[in-house]
């Protein structure tokens, strides 16, 4: 192939906000204005099933990548991986305040994490919509990524991961089909080249957890403790999320099982489980109310886990299945949490 631009794609909001909205289009139109990037549209990533034309599009693009979309930049990274779409991580200097506020150092992987697997040597840049309310700025970053990155060349095909089904690719090589019928594709560059096909039916939002590699020691912890079949192993013996629409709509209790963090649930409203970088915000909270007389994070989670057993017409279990036990043994890791509340019980009230 032939030299190749940098691909934007742009995920919409699940909802369909006027505001939202505009500042998605905005983007999209003077990105393909300026003509120096490929840009499409999808619909919401998290939403996006393997076989949907917008996941296969993903799949498709050669070389570095720039994600935006209304998630988490940690979130849509591994959504993406787990479909499949992997790749270095790209640094954007584009973040929102509460990111900024992160310190580089605590971003760093875990020494015994497992890692992604079969990483391709390209950059893959996802970026929070939520960061800032002007297209500018998102243009100004893109611009910044597109004149820095160096833009792989492989076959298309090669990039196309899984089995999808014959139309499915007829549907992506022959993209006049997908027209507005006067020959302009329905989104894209204007170049017939990588439409998207936007009215193939209303994607259903979906409720899963996504596992975070760089944070995963592989502790089993979230297959002990979830009783619903969602988790399993690969040939490997690696964590993964086997069975996903086993989840319960609505309950995060595997993630704050997790001791490292490394399970997200991208539309959550906790960011620490929503996946901002920042994770100990959402443990802080927790831990705090302990000085208030509340359920800590296993103690919720065991009750959130009760709750969709008792839906589902089972017996709740409480505390007495899949509670961390393997952690015992280990030392204590101690945080400004811990000083405080030592401090605190130093104090004569």
């Amino acid at each position: 192939m032939a030299g190749q631009r940098i691909t934007v794609v742009i995920s919409q909001a699940q909802s369909k906000n006027p505001q939202l909205r505009a500042l998605e289009e905005d983007i999209a139109t003077q990105l393909m204005l300026d003509g120096k990037v490929e840009v499409s549209l999808v619909p919401h990533l998290y939403d996006l099933t393997t076989d949907h034309p917008g996941m296969l599009f993903l799949k498709s693009v050669p070389g570095d990548l720039i994600v935006l979309s209304w998630l988490y930049p940690r979130a849509s990274r591994w959504i993406l991986d787990r479909n499949g779409i992997s790749g270095q991580e790209g640094k954007s200097e584009l973040k929102s305040e509460e990111e900024e506020e992160v310190d580089e150092e605590e971003l760093q992987p875990s020494a015994n994490a497992i890692g992604a697997r079969d990483v391709p040597n390209r950059k893959i840049y996802t970026i929070d919509l939520r960061a800032r309310d002007q297209a500018a700025d998102f243009l100004g970053e893109i611009q910044r990524i597109a004149s820095s990155a160096a833009v792989q060349t492989v076959d298309l095909l090669d990039w196309i991961g899984g089995t999808p089904r014959p139309d499915q690719m007829q549907q992506y090589l022959n993209p006049q089909k997908n027209d507005n019928g006067n020959g302009q594709p329905v989104n894209g560059n204007g170049n017939g080249h990588r439409p998207i096909d936007l009215d193939s039916g209303p994607v259903k939002r979906r409720w899963y957890p996504v596992i975070d590699y760089s944070r995963c020691t592989n502790c089993m912890e979230c297959i002990d403790f979830c009783l619903f079949g969602v988790y399993g192993v690969d040939g490997a013996e690696r964590i993964l999320v086997e069975q996903q629409d086993n989840c319960k709509k609505g309950c995060p209790a595997c993630s704050r099982v997790c001791p490292e963090n490394a399970i997200i649930f991208p539309g959550h409203k906790t960011p620490a489980i929503a996946g901002s970088e920042e994770g100990g915000i959402g443990n802080l909270k927790i831990d705090l109310s302990k000085l208030f007389g509340a359920p800590s994070a296993m103690e919720l989670a065991a009750q959130e886990r009760d709750t969709e057993l008792v839906a589902d017409g089972r017996e709740a279990v409480g505390m007495t299945v899949g509670i961390p036990k393997r952690q015992d043994s280990q030392p204590q890791k101690r945080d400004q949490l811990d000083d405080l509340i030592d401090g605190l019980d130093d104090l004569d009230f």
